[in-house]
């Protein structure tokens, strides 16, 4: 096992990390910006380095600061976490080449599954079903024979895109030349690359993604599904974990589907399959490299930590469970507490006054600020996690109201009001929602 982990992040993650590190045993070395340095990820891990000024192009980012850093303090592994550096392949490539451990999937498969049009050819091959659409790259020329083919509504999607950048919807052929050239633009502006793909947009989907565990020996298992789909501009708000939309046979097929697939990649350490769901039937849209935001929904149902697994397999060793020993136990929600406006998601950075933690069975909250805590404006607006298990969804749901009621942020605005809302929703009681219903809620409520 490492002995020290350097933990290339910021913030709630960067504190997730130190956490499972600490239970370990292992040291921990905390990289952090001019910004962050009174960060509680730097308080609390054994070391510190300062690797640059508030821009993450020069700190989170600066891949030689970060190496440098392992080497001054003598880090043997670097997680990277969610975000920043975490499915950069070469990245990756850098780590192993200075002899230390990336811990998290292998380079190529980063790369791999980092292009959509090759991540879909993939696990195409590889079993799992997809979306209708394009085999590849859609050229100006072509774009109005294949939206014919597929069928209107068609979505036009960078293949080096995420967040929902450079993705645009064509309702009808009229749409077709308008979404392709903004799409273009977005893509080119935020990846520098505007190569688009086609696929036919889903009228009421559901995201629905499954946790995947793989180890250097060759076993694979799934930590079952979690329901993403309230979400805004493609932005997840709010994650369920299991879906209210599926059941244990459908769970146990598509998980099933995704081990076998994986297995046969020879894929390693954690890794999500995300999927758009309608009628019964499973859509891939992409697949994260990485640990996810909300996989504390998954821990909690699972009882399984997922970050020592991720470290555990880094290491070597087999993963401490089969599937056999999976076994899933109530229902657990998280919401994602950011510094915005609730409803506008303008952000919101400042001085924290006031902070109150709820606590009581089945509450965690997953957070690095503290009262008297300054949210910098340079970064991810996430200031932390509330995450709440119970025996079955409705009881699920009235202790998330109770603790959403105890949670207090002052002197910055935050999505609290917003999940005080949803909590108290028929749809959301009743687990009736799709990937589009939150944009079509905050558009009644005038925003």
């Amino acid at each position: 096992m490492f002995e020290k982990i350097l933990i290339a992040n910021r913030g709630e993650i960067a504190l997730r990390i130190n956490r499972a590190c600490k239970e370990m045993g292992i040291a921990t070395v905390a990289v952090h910006s001019t910004a962050d340095a009174d960060a509680m990820h730097v308080r609390l891990a054994d070391e510190s380095v300062c690797i640059g000024p508030p821009a993450a192009a020069q700190s989170y980012l600066n891949i030689p600061a970060i190496i440098a850093a392992c080497e001054i303090t003598g880090a043997e592994a670097i997680h990277p976490g969610y975000g920043f550096l975490s499915e950069n392949a070469k990245f990756a490539d850098i780590v192993e080449a200075h002899g230390l451990t990336f811990i998290g999937p292998k380079a190529d498969h980063i790369r791999m599954m980092g292009d959509k049009i090759t991540a879909k050819q993939t696990v195409k091959a590889l079993g799992i079903p997809t979306v209708p659409g394009s085999d590849g790259e859609v050229s100006d020329t072509d774009a109005a024979r294949l939206a014919e083919g597929i069928g209107y509504p068609v979505l036009i999607k960078a293949t080096a895109g995420g967040g929902g950048r450079g993705m645009k919807v064509a309702q009808t052929a009229n749409d077709l030349s308008m979404a392709l050239s903004t799409a273009r633009h977005e893509a080119k502006t935020a990846f520098g690359n505007d190569t688009v793909y086609m696929e036919k947009y889903l009228q009421k989907p559901r995201h629905i993604e499954i946790q995947i565990m793989a180890d250097s020996h060759g076993n694979v298992i799934h930590l079952g599904e979690r329901d993403c789909s309230l979400q805004r501009r493609h932005q997840k708000v709010w994650e369920e974990a299991g879906s209210p939309a599926l059941n244990a046979a459908e769970r146990d097929e598509i998980g099933g589907i995704c081990t076998k697939a994986l297995t046969k990649l020879g894929y390693l350490g954690a890794g999500t399959i995300e999927f758009l769901y309608e009628d019964g039937r499973f859509y891939f849209i992409e697949m994260n490299t990485r640990l996810q935001v909300e996989h504390p929904v998954t821990e909690a149902i699972t009882g399984i930590d997922i970050v020592r697994e991720q470290i555990r397999v880094a290491a070597g060793a087999p993963l401490s469970m089969t599937q056999k020993d999976v076994v899933f136990e109530g229902h657990a929600i998280e919401c994602r507490i950011n510094a915005e406006n609730p409803f506008t998601f303008r952000p919101s950075p400042g001085l924290i006054t006031q902070f109150h933690v709820p606590g009581g069975l089945g509450v965690r909250f997953d957070s690095a600020i503290y009262s008297g805590y300054r949210i910098p404006p340079y970064y991810d607006s996430l200031a932390g996690k509330l995450v709440v298990h119970a025996r079955n969804r409705n009881e699920c749901l009235l202790r998330l109201r109770r603790a959403l009621d105890e949670l207090v942020v002052g002197g910055i605005e935050t999505t609290i009001p917003l999940f005080q809302k949803l909590v108290r929703e028929p749809d959301i009681l009743n687990g009736d929602y799709s990937i589009h219903w939150l944009e079509k809620y905050l558009a009644k409520l005038g925003h």
